[in-house]
């Protein structure tokens, strides 16, 4: 099943992830709240629309927008709707 770990911890674990561009989608109900911090963050794909980041913060660790997903997909991007996927610092394991 695959696992997003950051700072080992396991932040998400799902074995519904949809790999759009070689990065697994976990369904967003997966992902731990309380390491999530706000961002302000924004970047836009072509085909997938405007993207919003997340941050990660734990015993004194952070990522800054390590996390990112797309609230409002367009429709040819309508598989990551409620689900979120990860990079930086973040491994994603099967």
């Amino acid at each position: 099943m695959p696992r997003a770990v950051w700072n080992d911890l396991v932040i998400a674990e799902s074995d519904d992830t949809v790999v759009v561009e070689g990065n697994h989608y976990f369904p967003r109900a997966t992902l731990r709240e309380d390491v999530l911090r706000d961002s302000d963050t924004h970047t836009y794909c072509p085909w997938k629309g405007t993207a919003s980041y997340l941050s990660l913060e734990h015993a004194g660790v952070s990522s800054t927008d390590a996390v990112w997903f797309y609230p409002e997909p367009l429709p040819d991007a309508a598989m990551v709707r409620d689900r979120v996927a990860f990079w930086k610092d973040v491994t994603v394991v099967d």
